[in-house]
């Protein structure tokens, strides 16, 4: 799949104010500073499309790309950022919740993880919940080139067998994992709806 256009079309801050686009959606999930927007930059070959920061909690909205009028990509806030209030991190989770439960054109969610590290107890708590709700998630594993290629290699393996999953690699910087990326979203949205 090659995506020929790509743009930012609005935010929403809970799943009332989401607009009716008529196209299937997928969602970008993962602690805050775990890289969702360089990996919606580098799936549409574009630098600036997705706003990155080096501050974690940056992302406290729903934000909506349309991808080649075909379907949407929504970056959803990060979890796990410890610096903001209790009343702020319960709101942003119920709206988080809200949107993966009742988004009718929610088709699936690639959850990021950090690479660099151990699975937190965030990503493994998102993971019961997503599978919970029946979601479909597609897990990828970020960052991998601030890591050799044998120690990218251990930790995608680390993290599919304590998830039961195989692992997307991906890292910005080189663009490994972006076709697969592209040919799931491919395959999961557009081959079997013929």
């Amino acid at each position: 799949m090659k995506i020929l256009t790509a743009e930012f079309v609005t935010s929403a801050d809970c799943l009332k104010t989401c607009p009716d686009f008529k196209l299937p959606e997928v969602a970008m999930i993962g602690r805050s500073n775990v890289g969702k927007s360089s990996f919606i930059n580098t799936l549409v070959n574009r630098k600036n499309l997705a706003r990155t920061s080096n501050t974690p909690g940056k992302t406290r909205l729903i934000n909506f790309y349309n991808l080649n009028n075909q379907f949407m990509i929504t970056d959803l806030p990060g979890y796990g950022y410890a610096k903001i209030s209790k009343a702020e991190q319960n709101k942003w989770k119920k709206s988080l919740e809200e949107y993966l439960i009742e988004r009718e054109p929610l088709k699936f969610v690639f959850q990021l993880i950090d690479a660099r590290h151990e699975i937190q107890a965030n990503d493994l708590q998102m993971r019961e919940w997503l599978e919970y709700y029946n979601m479909p998630v597609i897990t990828v594993a970020t960052k991998c080139d601030y890591l050799s290629r044998n120690q990218a290699a251990k930790s995608a393996a680390s993290i599919g067998k304590i998830l039961h999953t195989p692992v997307i690699m991906f890292s910005a910087k080189d663009k490994t994992g972006k076709e697969e990326a592209l040919n799931t979203i491919e395959e999961l949205l557009f081959k079997h709806s013929d």
